[in-house]
């Protein structure tokens, strides 16, 4: 049986805009790294807004002795695009991909050459063969847009017959949610790794809005108890410490397969939960 200090972990971070937001997360990732992350990956900004800021982010990781995945939409993308920028990825020693449909920029009026997240993870394999390991995204609630839960497991299921490695969830705080989902994909006949994606609670705000947006759902509990602390940053944390600390107990005591953090460029919260469950 896997020990729970051999979970393996992974990190998200996102590239920061000014360069006093880079030595930061320089900072924090020399933090996080005391966990030995299996890799690092870097989002990427709608229609690829973000894309130098991304890829020089990357660059830094692997310069840092670290695996790095670079974050890989491909909504309004062209093909001739997304080869030059797998070749530049290549020739940059990146080994790992997040491939993602991603978010149609404000202005763009069709989807471009790729209407799923399917059509690039078929298309990368076409193009560098077994050479990158390709995570997707799952989405225990289910993703936003589909048109059912049966059909939001199809398109999961066409990513891996493309040709995906690995999953990794949106975020979520119903581990009942997550179990579901990996029940109900092996039932289909899925085999690919479903990792789930652990937003720790550091900011009720910015929890609320992120949520709104991405259709996460945040229980009624944990919403009550977050609006009644106000405006006390100290209780918010540590509540949401105690809450994401459970939810990834009960994670892995169900056999999830590692814990995927999004960090939002911060190292406290995940080195204390990770302390916590004796894996650092």
């Amino acid at each position: 049986m896997k020990l729970i200090s051999e979970t393996p972990l992974s990190m998200e971070f996102f590239p920061p805009k000014t360069q006093e937001g880079e030595a930061k997360l320089r900072l924090v990732r020399q933090q996080l790294y005391v966990l030995r992350p299996e890799f690092c990956s870097v989002t990427y900004g709608a229609g690829g807004s973000t894309q130098a800021g991304t890829f020089n982010c990357v660059r830094e990781i692997l310069a840092e002795g670290v695996s790095a995945a670079s974050h890989f939409s491909c909504i309004g993308a062209t093909r001739e695009s997304v080869s030059e920028q797998l070749a530049v990825l290549q020739a940059m020693g990146v080994r790992r991909l997040v491939a993602l449909r991603g978010d149609l920029p404000s202005g763009y009026g069709a989807h471009g050459a790729f209407r799923h997240a399917s059509d690039l993870v078929a298309f990368v394999r076409a193009q560098t063969g077994g050479h990158f390991h390709i995570e997707v995204a799952a989405y225990p609630e289910v993703h936003p847009q589909a048109a059912s839960p049966a059909a939001d497991l199809q398109f999961l299921l066409a990513k891996e017959q493309a040709g995906a490695n690995a999953a990794i969830t949106q975020y979520f705080y119903n581990p009942d949610a997550y179990f579901r989902l990996v029940d109900e994909a092996q039932a289909l006949g899925l085999r690919l790794p479903i990792v789930p994606g652990i937003l720790p609670i550091t900011n009720s705000a910015q929890l609320m809005r992120f949520s709104d947006g991405c259709g996460a759902e945040i229980p009624r509990w944990i919403r009550l108890r977050l609006n009644s602390l106000g405006d006390d940053g100290a209780a918010i944390r540590a509540f949401g410490l105690d809450v994401v600390t459970a939810l990834c107990q009960r994670l892995l005591a169900g056999g999830a397969p590692g814990l995927h953090f999004y960090t939002m460029n911060q190292s406290a919260a995940t080195l204390e939960i990770c302390r916590r469950l004796a894996l650092s």
